[in-house]
C-alpha cells in the first residue's frame, strides 16, 4: 500500500511456541477463518489464511518465525534475538521492511481467525490520518483500554526504540515506543469479534462456534 507517509508492508507473526494450545496454532484449520472457504475438508491453515488476508490489502506479506521452525513457502524473517517473543520478531521484520524500501509494517498475529479486511483497512486509514510523529497505530478496546499490539501498524522509524527496549530486557510490545508516539483507534464491544484470538483448546472451540454463526449470518444475507 502506498500513501503520503510511504509504502506499507505486512507481517504475520507465527513464531510462538503454542504451549497453551498444545499444537502449532499456525497449522490449525478452521473453516471460514479470515474469510476463507467454509469447506472443512479443504480449509487452509491459519497461517495461510492470515497471509492471504494481509495480501488482500497490502503488496507484501512477510512471516515472522523462529529459525529453528521456518515456515516453508513463505517470505520468512527470523528473530535476531531468539526467545524474546513477538517484540524481537517485529524488530527483525521492521529492519527487513526498511531494507526493502517500506516505511511501515502492519503486524497481524496468526491466531485471529475472525479478522477481516475491513478492520485492516480501517487501521491503515487511521495510520494515514495519525499525527506526523506517530510511530505506532493500534486498535484499543474502548471499555477495557486493552491495546491490540498484534493488530497494529509500526513505522520503520520505530526501530531504534525496539533496539533500545530489547537491549534493556523489555519484551512487552506496549512498552517499546513512548505513549506520546502512539495513536489509537478505539473500538466498542460490538466491534470486538475480529480480535478474538485462539490461545488454548477452549478458545479454538469458541472460534468454531463464532465462525459458524458468522457464516450463517452471511448465508442469510446472500
Amino acid at each position: 500500500m502506498n500513501s503520503e507517509k510511504g509504502r506499507v508492508a505486512g507481517v504475520v507473526l507465527a513464531g510462538g511456541l503454542s504451549s497453551r494450545m498444545g499444537a502449532d496454532k499456525a497449522r490449525l484449520r478452521l473453516p471460514g477463518a479470515c474469510g476463507a472457504g467454509i469447506d472443512a475438508a479443504a480449509a487452509p491453515d491459519l497461517l495461510f489464511t492470515a497471509c492471504a488476508l494481509v495480501r488482500s490489502v497490502l503488496p507484501l506479506c512477510l512471516v515472522s518465525c523462529r529459525a529453528d521452525a521456518p515456515r516453508q513457502g513463505y517470505d520468512c524473517v527470523f528473530d535476531a534475538l531468539p526467545g524474546q517473543g513477538p517484540a524481537a520478531g517485529l524488530q527483525a521484520a521492521l529492519r527487513h521492511a526498511g531494507e526493502l524500501g517500506y516505511t511501515a509494517l502492519l503486524a497481524l498475529s496468526c491466531d485471529l481467525p475472525l479478522m477481516d479486511a475491513h478492520t485492516l483497512r480501517r487501521l491503515l486509514a487511521a495510520r494515514d490520518a495519525a499525527p506526523p510523529q506517530t510511530l505506532v497505530t493500534a486498535y484499543r478496546a474502548r471499555d477495557t483500554g486493552r491495546v491490540e499490539s498484534l493488530t497494529a501498524v509500526y513505522e520503520v522509524a520505530a526501530l531504534p526504540y525496539f533496539d533500545a527496549a530489547l537491549a534493556r530486557g523489555e519484551r512487552k510490545l506496549g512498552l517499546m515506543v513512548p505513549g506520546e508516539l502512539r495513536h489509537f483507534v478505539d473500538y466498542g464491544p460490538e466491534e470486538s469479534e475480529p480480535f478474538f484470538n485462539c490461545n488454548c483448546p477452549a478458545d479454538l472451540e469458541q472460534a468454531r462456534t463464532l465462525l459458524a454463526q458468522k457464516n450463517a449470518r452471511f448465508a442469510e444475507k446472500g
